[in-house]
């Protein structure tokens, strides 16, 4: 079973209806056939993030997950420099 992605603009309009509206979560989760939880860490990460919450494809952890991913290849490329130096270190002496 995958999971079901949904886009920025349905997760604001949800967060909208919450927030502004000020609908029960119960309610809105139950209309827009989601989980309550689901809602409850979509209101807290706009309310942490505003504007900018819900990156990519409303993934709220795609900025730090392609962050960590530029991190692993940077290692990846230093590791090996730092392999091939130390190849290189017994024609130093």
């Amino acid at each position: 079973m995958t999971r079901k992605q949904y886009s920025k603009e349905f997760k604001l309009q949800a967060v909208m209806l919450v927030l502004m509206q000020q609908q029960p979560v119960a309610f809105v989760a139950k209309t827009l056939e989601l989980h309550e939880n689901s809602l409850y860490r979509w209101i807290k990460e706009y309310e942490q993030h505003g504007e900018r919450a819900f990156p990519g494809k409303g993934c709220r952890d795609f900025i730090t997950q392609s962050q960590l991913n530029l991190l692993k290849k940077e290692n990846k490329r230093l590791t090996e420099e730092l392999e091939v130096l130390k190849k290189f270190r017994v024609f130093l002496k």
